[in-house]
């Protein structure tokens, strides 16, 4: 598997770069940006593209502007979700007919879901958050989350029950309140970026591949439901 680099355009004078990974044979494709502090090369970024491909899931990560040009300030709203409007677009031209799931590592997961709620993605079959930031830490609410009422499409949830981010006691109203269109995936012992303490017996690599069957397992299962709705 060879990764590509790839040029996206988001407004008429900024364009930020993306990779794109695919298998010979894959069954979908993941639209991933990355965390506030960390581009799209960082490894845990490359991890899961490297294990999706794996499990016949493309990846398209990419890089919000205020990445590409070396800040450690954040875009505007507005500009992170053009960015990742943008992304969609570029992947669905790239991997045509796959079917395409949106997403992120944490500020990247949920810059997708603003979107989303916004105006639904193009062609987007469902949302995957890989650690969804809840509330800053030490600071547990649920305020974050207000938006996800608005979104129509599946969503999957990974978290780990150490998130700081992301209280139990806060995500789990978050669920409820979203009813069927959520499915929230906990990662024992995990924290924010899915490390583990090594007391519990597992390493980080055991904690990354649970993470990568769910996600792989979630987009199957989803593709399953879709057919027999199609069907019905």
């Amino acid at each position: 598997m060879k990764t590509e680099r790839l040029t996206i355009p988001v407004t008429s004078d900024i364009a930020v770069s993306a990779l794109a990974l695919a298998p010979a044979d894959p069954d979908a494709c993941f639209v991933f940006a990355h965390g506030a502090g960390a581009g799209m090369t960082h490894p845990f970024m490359e991890t899961v593209a490297a294990g999706l491909a794996k499990r016949r899931i493309a990846t398209l990560r990419y890089q919000f502007p205020y990445m590409e040009r070396g800040s450690r300030r954040t875009d505007a709203p507005a500009l992170a979700h053009a960015t990742v409007r943008a992304a969609v677009q570029r992947a669905h031209a790239h991997f045509g007919p796959l079917r395409l799931f949106a997403g992120g590592k944490s500020f990247g997961g949920r810059m997708t879901s603003q979107a989303q709620a916004l105006d639904p993605l193009p062609d987007v079959q469902g949302l995957v958050f890989l650690g969804f930031p809840l509330h800053p830490a030490g600071k547990p609410s649920n305020i974050r989350a207000e938006h996800l009422t608005e979104i129509q499409v599946p969503m999957l949830f990974i978290q780990g029950t150490r998130d700081k981010l992301a209280e139990q006691d806060q995500l789990r109203p978050v669920r409820r309140r979203l009813g069927s269109w959520a499915t929230v995936m906990e990662i024992d012992g995990a924290d924010h970026g899915f490390g583990v303490l090594r007391r519990d017996g597992r390493s980080a690599e055991d904690a990354i591949e649970e993470v990568l069957d769910g996600v792989a397992v979630w987009t199957s299962a989803w593709r399953l439901e879709f057919c027999l709705h199609m069907n019905t």
